[in-house]
């Protein structure tokens, strides 16, 4: 039996990942508070806050900046503030908009010094400032975790991986197989769409930060690709958790 083994969300675009013990998914929307805020930088395509989607050159992420994979968050929901952690950085809880300035430069010494420097939180209604305008939730198998695991000779967090949804009982890859079909998760639904590319995001330790796995190159010697989890639509609106059993419909 297939099972959802873990429930991630990351508050602020490639800036911390955090845990969830349930949600409530809602149709045609992507995970809530997944990618509610990202962090432009100084090079950004555009100017003040966009009122739509904007492409992910304009933003930090941690394929350029490999410090930002080590980032946690933690929302406090009394508040809505977001609590960050680094290895390298003190603690720090801030409302990313209100406060963004604290945000910017508690990043700032993370990111490098040669890239367009971090210069505001940027947030549109309605809309996660995902890689895709489409409200994809990424859907990824301990299966295929462990085998990729094996063949770089040590454990991979998924973290790395920067996924909302973790399958456990898929065997290694099979998720690319259910691509046009429905999964029932809890009360939820969701239509798998398409596979993920991966870029060299994936090569940073969530640990410490730092380059470690050349994972691109593991994914092509091994499978031949670089994909590694798929996206998918909700197509139900439900609550999900952590333990619910995952139905191939």
């Amino acid at each position: 039996m297939a099972q959802l083994a873990s429930l991630i969300r990351h508050p602020v675009k490639a800036i911390g990942y955090e845990p969830l013990d349930r949600v409530a998914l809602t149709e045609g929307r992507a995970l809530p508070f997944d990618r509610h805020w990202a962090v432009a930088h100084t090079a950004a395509k555009f100017e003040g806050q966009p009122t739509e989607w904007q492409r992910k050159m304009n933003f930090l992420r941690g394929v350029t900046g490999a410090e930002l994979m080590a980032i946690a968050a933690r929302t406090e929901d009394a508040t809505g503030k977001v609590t960050f952690t680094h290895p390298k950085a003190a603690e720090l809880t801030v409302d990313p908009m209100a406060e963004q300035q604290a945000l910017i430069d508690w990043l700032t010494p993370l990111w490098p010094e040669d890239q367009p420097q971090p210069d505001r939180v940027v947030h549109v209604p309605g809309q996660a400032m995902t890689d895709w305008p489409d409200p994809f939730v990424s859907i990824l198998g301990t299966g295929s975790l462990d085998a990729l695991s094996d063949a770089a000779g040590t454990p991979m967090s998924p973290h790395r991986f920067r996924g909302n949804l973790w399958i456990e009982g898929w065997a290694p890859l099979e998720e690319f197989d259910l691509i046009g079909r429905t999964l029932r998760i809890g009360q939820a639904e969701l239509e798998i769409r398409e596979r993920i590319t991966r870029c060299k995001a994936t090569h940073a330790n969530p640990e410490t930060g730092q380059r470690d796995v050349d994972t691109m190159k593991i994914l092509r010697d091994t499978w031949g690709h670089q994909d590694f989890g798929v996206y998918a639509i909700v197509t139900r609106s439900g609550e999900i958790a952590p333990g619910d059993e995952v139905t191939v419909l």
